[in-house]
């Protein structure tokens, strides 16, 4: 995930600050994470496959992908830039354990693993769903937290190698959302589809500002592809929303 190796770098940069430390909450959802990947393990070698739908396994998936929790969270700040991408890393190794399940993602995929990763999105539709929709959302808060950072820093503290790691980042989040405009116009569930396109719309003055101006076109163009794809009224009210905020972005 380009965006995530980018952040982790500027966190690495990141100067002493004050601002929020790790939420205590986060801990008891990396513990879930940990738990949840033991549990996709452990059904691969059982030759099973994995169910989100049970007892116990939905309440660990719904504690790593826990949006009452992140709203809870004050406004973001600069020192965020800290501890986010460490968070972000473990909910996004969860996404990639059931998405990648009986593949390598590691690895150049053949024919016949791209059919287990399509069988796999299918499968966990549901799933994909919400994790689209709390990592659209906990992204953004990442994205204003890396513009608050570099915003305070003088131009001394502006290196190349910090301005890269931003510049990686923007990429990073337009292959984020412009995947998660992808996977609408291929045909989610009505439900699943609202989902992942009202945190787009919730999030779209974010992402409008961060993602760079060369890549809108495009973004906006998959945006329209998505809308005449969609029958949903409240997607396709959402879509447009988020197109109309990258036209007039800035």
């Amino acid at each position: 995930m380009p965006m995530l190796r980018a952040l982790l770098v500027l966190a690495a940069l990141a100067s002493p600050a004050r601002g929020q430390e790790e939420p205590s909450f986060l801990a008891g959802a990396k513990d879930s994470a940990n738990h949840l990947k033991l549990y996709i393990d452990f059904a691969a070698k059982a030759g099973d496959r994995p169910d989100f739908t049970k007892l116990p396994v939905s309440d660990l998936f719904a504690r790593v992908f826990d949006l009452k929790q992140l709203v809870t969270l004050p406004p973001s700040q600069a020192n965020d830039v800290k501890w986010l991408p460490q968070w972000i890393a473990t909910a996004n190794a969860v996404v990639k354990s059931f998405l990648y399940f009986g593949v390598n993602p590691a690895a150049t995929l053949t024919a016949d693993q791209i059919t287990i990763v399509k069988r796999n999105a299918s499968d966990y539709e549901d799933q994909e769903a919400i994790a689209l929709d709390y990592m659209i959302r906990i992204s953004a808060r990442e994205a204003q937290a890396v513009m608050r950072f570099l915003d305070q820093l003088s131009t001394e503290q502006r290196t190349p190698v910090r301005q890269e790691g931003l510049n990686r980042a923007r990429n990073g989040g337009t292959e984020m959302i412009y995947g998660a405009v992808v996977t609408i116009a291929q045909g989610l569930k009505p439900a699943n589809a609202r989902l992942v396109s009202g945190a787009m719309s919730d999030t779209r003055e974010v992402w409008s500002g961060f993602i760079l101006p060369q890549y809108r076109p495009q973004l906006m163009s998959m945006i329209e592809r998505a809308e005449s794809a969609t029958k949903d009224d409240t997607v396709r009210k959402d879509l447009a929303a988020s197109s109309i905020a990258l036209a007039v972005a800035k």
